[in-house]
């Protein structure tokens, strides 16, 4: 399947995922949207198949509501741009594209999330000043990171405490 026989699920996913869906119609008139769209594509053509999903399988690893809201919001600004280069006349693109910015909104926090990640594959750790940076706070960062495997710990120990298994 491909990336437009996809679309809805992954919509779904977000709108549910973030208490977006009002209710069922609203669904249902993406759903009719969606089909506009697959067909503006031509996303029966046989090649859609090659490969698997382009999405979908990504989504599976991300498991924390946190976690999936940084691939939520990547993936909402790619169907955005690819909506940026179709005919924006037709009302079932608006319609597809007011939802996404409506969902990208409500995912802000993602965006500068995976934003920050960009930014730290963009330090240069060959550079002697970005490395005394890093040393200086070495010690703050492995605190912090104590700080989260002992919560997780913690959690650990109140259920097993909590659960009569």
């Amino acid at each position: 399947m491909a990336f437009q026989t996809y679309s809805l699920f992954v919509l779904s996913v977000i709108m549910i995922s973030f208490g977006h869906v009002e209710n069922r119609l609203n669904l249902l008139q993406l759903q009719n949207d969606i089909d506009k769209l697959k067909a503006d594509f031509n996303s029966s053509h046989s090649d859609v198949a090659d490969g698997g999903p382009i999405f979908t399988e990504r989504l599976s690893g991300w498991t924390e509501r946190n976690e999936k809201r940084i691939i939520l919001s990547q993936i909402i600004s790619m169907y955005l741009k690819m909506l940026e280069n179709t005919d924006r006349s037709k009302a079932h693109v608006r319609n597809i594209s007011e939802e996404l910015y409506t969902l990208k909104e409500s995912l802000s926090d993602g965006s500068k999330k995976i934003e920050d990640l960009k930014d730290l594959t963009k330090l240069q750790m060959s550079d002697l000043k970005i490395q005394r940076k890093a040393v200086n706070e070495l010690f703050s960062v492995l605190q912090k990171l104590g700080d989260t495997s002992s919560s997780h710990k913690r959690k650990r120990r109140q259920f097993q405490r909590l659960c009569k298994c």
